[in-house]
């Protein structure tokens, strides 16, 4: 796979639960699942921006439709739990870890080609595009890419953590409070709390100022 590090879970699927598990519907496995199924590979599919979900759950409807079980498996958009804290209270968020990518669990021709009548119902459904490979053929995902994407496809059993998108270091620009407009320095992370503590020049002394994240820029952001 040669994009498999591409990060940067609809419309209703009732024709398509009614066979499924719910953890596949939602684009995650349960910890007993196999890594792949007997016969079959996991490949990567190119889909348009913010199609991910109404691409997977229409093909798993076409599939039941067409009876093609067998030579298409899982499919599967992997997300996760984001917390963010503004004013105090907590938000959750679910994010797309691949975005504009759905993994597909499919049967090949011996020839490495995707059978006709699969390759038609994918390509017919709207917001795809192709999948990772060459010449109509698909190129099948090592073994720890796939392992690694059904890791993070696994249904969370824990709360959802706070991720900070700064680092220690790192030079931002506050943008509300009291300091706002103030230029600072991350000195230090609280995920638990979402908040930084930033240090900023006051009265030509620097002062550690602990803010929210959002309230804070990146200073390349202008």
């Amino acid at each position: 796979m040669e994009e498999n590090n591409t990060n940067n879970k609809h419309n209703n699927t009732e024709d398509a639960s009614a066979s499924k598990p719910d953890s596949t519907i939602e684009g995650m496995i349960g910890h007993d699942e196999p890594l792949v199924q007997e016969g079959m590979q996991w490949f990567v599919l190119r889909v348009a921006s913010n199609k991910e979900n109404s691409v997977q759950n229409t093909l798993l409807r076409k599939i039941q439709i067409e009876s093609m079980t067998h030579l298409v498996g899982r499919i599967l958009v992997p997300t996760e739990k984001i917390k963010t804290i503004k004013g105090g209270k907590a938000k959750i968020k679910e994010e797309k870890l691949y975005a504009g990518y759905v993994f597909v669990e499919m049967k090949l021709e011996e020839d490495g080609r995707i059978p006709q009548d699969i390759f038609f119902l994918i390509k017919e459904t709207t917001g795809v595009g192709d999948f990772i490979g060459t010449a109509g053929r698909p190129t099948a995902m090592e073994m720890h890419e796939a392992e690694k994407m059904l890791l993070d496809s696994q249904t969370p059993e824990d709360e959802p953590t706070i991720k900070l998108s700064f680092e220690k270091g790192e030079a931002v620009i506050i943008r509300e409070g009291a300091f706002e407009n103030y230029e600072g320095t991350v000195d230090e992370l609280f995920p638990e709390k979402g908040t930084v503590r930033v240090l900023v020049s006051i009265f030509g002394r620097r002062a550690p100022v602990d803010l929210e994240e959002w309230m804070i820029s990146k200073a390349e952001d202008g």
